[in-house]
């Protein structure tokens, strides 16, 4: 593959995943009333409508709404900076790791686009099993998780690509 081909495939990757987050997260806001709770797989998936000013797991939450922007808005800004980076630098042979880049900037990108729009991210995933309870959780979530997994797997088991 070449570079023209593994740009483009980085573009429809994070395009769909944007695509993909936000249509999901407006029919939660136009379907699910907020802190509702729909059971869809009883004792262990649930949809809901949570709103987390925060970052992951709700860090940042209880700072001012101005400082969460200032600061969620920078990091948003340099992590996406430094994937494309990795993405621009990694060879098109390695086509995992550079789709794993695209999921992750596609998921920046879908939660960036809620903090500036509503100054908070729409999450509507929860997951529990018996008494273990992950917090709720979106497309973009998802899809920054899985490149991160892909991403480690290629910093540990095979190594960075020349």
């Amino acid at each position: 593959m070449n570079d023209t081909k593994k740009h483009m495939r980085f573009g429809v990757i994070c395009a769909a995943v944007v695509f993909l987050d936000q249509l999901t997260k407006w029919l939660v806001l136009a379907y699910i009333p907020l802190y509702t709770r729909i059971t869809v797989i009883p004792g262990f998936f649930n949809l809901v409508h949570v709103q987390n000013p925060g970052g992951a797991f709700g860090l940042f939450s209880d700072h001012g709404a101005l400082v969460r922007f200032i600061l969620f808005i920078c990091v948003a800004c340099v992590a996406a900076g430094l994937v494309f980076y990795l993405h621009w630098r990694t060879p098109a042979k390695h086509w995992p790791l550079t789709g794993g880049f695209a999921l992750i900037f596609g998921g920046a990108a879908g939660n960036l686009i809620d903090r500036i729009r509503h100054g908070k991210v729409v999450d509507f995933i929860d997951l529990h099993l018996g008494g273990y309870h992950w917090p709720a959780f979106n497309i973009a979530d998802s899809a920054i998780s899985v490149g991160m997994v892909v991403f480690a797997y290629y910093l540990i088991v095979k190594k960075i690509p020349e």
